[in-house]
């Protein structure tokens, strides 16, 4: 069975950058950095990226392009077949069960989007507050969204990688940046903007904390996708000309860039109309709606169209993550039940979108639980807690510890060919020991033992 292929360096770059930039970078790092003390977080994010990011991305892209496979089938006989398939399994169960309550995130941002842009987030704190809680409770639209959300997903992925995956990441990425880059600028013009610049960019070392390492370490981890077997699928489209630490170390950069870009967008803002940087979770569907509307109060139409630009960021980064969720499974199907990838994506479109269906309604019905948790909760907690640091865990000690180390030095030299094996000694350390020992202090740390 022929496999596709992405069809540039610029395609391979702007598609596995777009499933590392989503809603983490957009939505999470903001209200991380803003819990966390500001430029000094952002320092210590931008080391674990080089130290855990980078390496941890060019592991999977090892195991995915030498064995030019699905994800399951790859880590199998990567290592020859010793039940290291499983871990491509988990993988693809949690990129599955991501995509499942994460499409429902973005249905309420598609649906933002739309109330953006007919005027129906004009109104107090308590207005907007008031209309998330309705909106999201509603036991009929979310769900229905969050279907949407998957099926437009799901009509990319079947047109390939080349004429689906990389046409569409070529369109999304650069928009993307485009519409951060205008609200970044209007954010930073407005009256008070430098209070936030200043506190997104002077560090205060003092705020450093054994707590802001573990924080910072984990939405390094969490941002670039290591774990989900995403990174490992895009992967085996690879050509073999591919230089894999060159093409990482571009995508760790993107994805920094576009995470610093949105601290720029929402903190000059913030503080402008003296709301507090570390408003959480809530930030997006809560507190932005309302601060857009008080910066901008000088010129309504310019917060209108702002509101407006922001809720389709959003969109776009949603999408450019879901797309790298659905085309796991999907590959997997594809390949493993000898079906046309056309069949093999309704078969994950279905099973994302029941599970969508019922994180939906959890949201607004407290009986739908498991173990304390709304679905949507436990959802979240089972693949970013437990499932996606095992992934990149196991990874790492497959390729550092238990493959070949002359095949990984081939794949990670492009056969001695490239610049980059001078650097192959550092990696292997990095992969054997730091990138371990940080993914277990990510773990202990978010069950309580350190």
């Amino acid at each position: 069975m022929e496999r596709g292929k992405f069809g540039s360096r610029l395609g391979i770059v702007l598609a596995t950058a777009g499933s590392a930039v989503g809603l983490g970078n957009v939505w999470r790092f903001p209200y991380m950095t803003g819990q966390n003390g500001g430029a000094a977080f952002i320092i210590v994010y931008l080391a674990c990226i080089l130290l855990l990011g980078i390496p941890g991305m060019v592991s999977e892209f090892i195991v995915g392009r030498h064995s030019q496979t699905n994800a399951a089938r790859a880590y199998a006989s990567f290592s020859r077949g010793k039940g290291w398939g499983l871990v491509g399994i988990l993988g693809i169960i949690t990129s599955t069960i991501i995509l499942g309550f994460y499409a429902v995130v973005a249905g309420w941002c598609l649906h933002y989007l739309g109330a953006s842009a007919i005027g129906q987030l004009k109104g107090d704190a308590s207005f907007v507050q008031n209309y998330f809680q309705t909106f999201s409770s509603n036991p009929v639209k979310p769900a229905a969204l969050g279907v949407a959300f998957i099926l437009i997903t799901h009509f990319i992925i079947i047109r390939g990688v080349r004429n689906g995956i990389e046409r569409a990441s070529k369109l999304l990425m650069p928009l993307l940046l485009i519409l951060l880059l205008i609200i970044v600028i209007a954010s930073c013009s407005l009256p008070g903007a430098f209070k936030g610049i200043e506190f997104l960019l002077k560090p205060d070392f003092s705020k450093v904390s054994g707590k802001v390492c573990l924080e910072a370490l984990g939405q390094a981890f969490f941002s670039l996708s290591l774990g989900t077997a995403c990174l490992c699928t895009y992967a085996s489209y690879f050509s073999r000309q591919t230089k894999l630490l060159y093409s990482a170390t571009q995508i760790a950069l993107i994805d920094f860039l576009i995470a610093l870009m949105s601290g720029l967008m929402i903190f000059p803002a913030a503080f402008s109309v003296g709301v507090q940087p570390d408003s959480g979770p809530s930030l997006i569907f809560i507190t932005l709606p309302n601060v857009f509307q008080q910066a901008f109060s000088f010129m309504p139409i310019l917060g209108y169209i702002i509101s407006i630009l922001f809720y389709a960021l959003l969109v776009f980064a949603a999408l450019t993550s879901t797309i790298s969720m659905h085309e796991i499974g999907t590959a997997f199907f594809h390949e493993e039940l000898h079906i046309k990838r056309s069949k093999a994506a309704w078969v994950l479109t279905v099973v994302c979108s029941i599970i969508a269906i019922f994180c939906s309604l959890s949201v607004g019905k407290p009986d739908i639980q498991l173990w304390g948790k709304s679905l949507m909760d436990f959802c979240d907690f089972i693949t970013a807690q437990v499932m996606l640091p095992s992934g990149a865990l196991l990874t790492s000690i497959l390729v550092g510890w238990f493959a070949s180390k002359k095949m990984v030095r081939e794949e990670f030299t492009n056969w001695e060919t490239s610049n980059s094996k001078s650097y192959f000694h550092l990696y292997l350390f990095c992969v054997r020991y730091i990138v371990p020992v940080c993914i277990l202090l990510i773990l202990m740390h978010q069950f309580g033992v350190i």
